[in-house]
């Protein structure tokens, strides 16, 4: 899992600062990969096929949807769910904005070269992303991943 993620930040084509992960017993890895540009965090639930990913980037050099790609391909994550959350400030503006867009599509997909590509609908540039793996995303089908126990 630490593998996919940091992968995923060299993919994105960002500068990976720090690694921390933690194993949960029995299931689950939680970690956060400290980038150039802000943060890629994940937290797994390996017993209901389920993952989160966070991808959290700024400025125009950092690549996320790349991220994501290689995340979905690495997981084999069959129905995802994505919320796109912009934040920040608009260029030359004094007033901070936070819009939220759901993309109602389980995945949007296009084909280049056999590969299954995400395609995006703006140039936003904060995008967290959270994907389910073989199972429907929990805020799709109202189901919360199972409570961590306490370590």
């Amino acid at each position: 899992v630490e593998r996919i993620l940091v992968r995923a930040a060299e993919v994105a084509g960002v500068q990976v600062w720090s690694i921390s992960f933690h194993r949960f017993d029995p299931n689950g890895v939680s970690g956060v990969v400290v980038i150039s540009e802000s943060h890629m965090s994940l937290h797994t639930w390996p017993e209901v096929g389920y993952v989160a990913l966070d991808i959290f980037t700024c400025g125009d050099a950092a690549k996320p949807e790349k991220a994501v790609q290689w995340a979905l391909k690495e997981f084999g994550a069959t129905n995802v769910h994505i919320t796109e959350v912009t934040r920040g400030l608009e260029e030359g503006d004094r007033v901070f904005f936070h819009s939220i867009v759901t993309w109602e599509e389980e995945l949007l997909r296009r084909t280049v070269n056999g590969q299954r590509t995400l395609s995006r609908s703006s140039t936003r540039r904060a995008v967290p992303y959270s994907t389910g793996r073989r199972r429907a995303d929990a805020s799709r089908s109202r189901r919360r991943p199972p409570a961590r126990p306490k370590t």
